[in-house]
């Protein structure tokens, strides 16, 4: 009797601890699975309430003119970054991969490269392998005007633009391939 009265008590904490378990999955699901952001730092705009992205020209870090405007009828990751920045290192491999996932399918990539130097710039986008161009924005200008539209609190910043230019959301903060990716599925709805 002893015996089968301890094997019940086992059988009985057991089948708890997995009603607990399992109900703890289930918290964590609802609370994190629905949770807009990976990283906890992404702000998603919708439709019909997004921020105009500021048109904007300034040369590239090779000195070859961008203007915004040209951008317009394409979604784009706009990333702002400099070489003196360690999330902007961290987040470099993320961002490489996503431009050249999402590059062929006609999403543009931009940078805007604050505080540097053209030199330095252009080291540290060859060390991390990353070929979509960069404004050469030392002085922080462009950077100045984004801020107008959406809060910028340093770098790296990146937003994701949809094809009318208004702004879909933001990270600030280093990226995460799952932000990024739910960005642009959010930026392809305009209306």
């Amino acid at each position: 009797m002893v015996f089968k009265a301890k094997r019940r008590t086992v059988v009985t904490t057991a089948a708890a601890v997995f009603v607990l378990l399992a109900a703890a999955l289930v918290v964590t699901v609802f609370t994190h699975g629905n949770s807009s952001s990976a990283s906890g730092n992404m702000v998603a705009y919708p439709a019909g309430q997004r921020p105009a992205a500021p048109e904007f020209t300034a040369s590239s870090l090779t000195g070859t003119p961008i203007n915004f405007a040209s951008y317009r009828g394409k979604i784009v990751v706009l990333n702002v970054w400099g070489s003196w920045c360690a999330a902007c290192e961290a987040e470099g491999q993320t961002l490489k991969y996503l431009d050249k996932q999402y590059g062929p399918q006609g999403v543009a990539f931009l940078g805007d490269d604050i505080q540097d130097t053209p030199t330095q710039a252009l080291g540290f986008l060859r060390k991390e392998g990353i070929t979509y161009p960069s404004v050469n924005d030392a002085n922080g200008a462009v950077e100045q005007q984004l801020a107008i539209a959406v809060p910028i609190n340093g770098t790296p910043t990146t937003l994701v633009i949809d094809k009318t230019g208004h702004i879909a959301g933001m990270i600030d903060g280093p990226v995460s391939y799952f932000d990024v990716a739910t960005l642009l599925r959010d930026a392809a709805v305009t209306t």
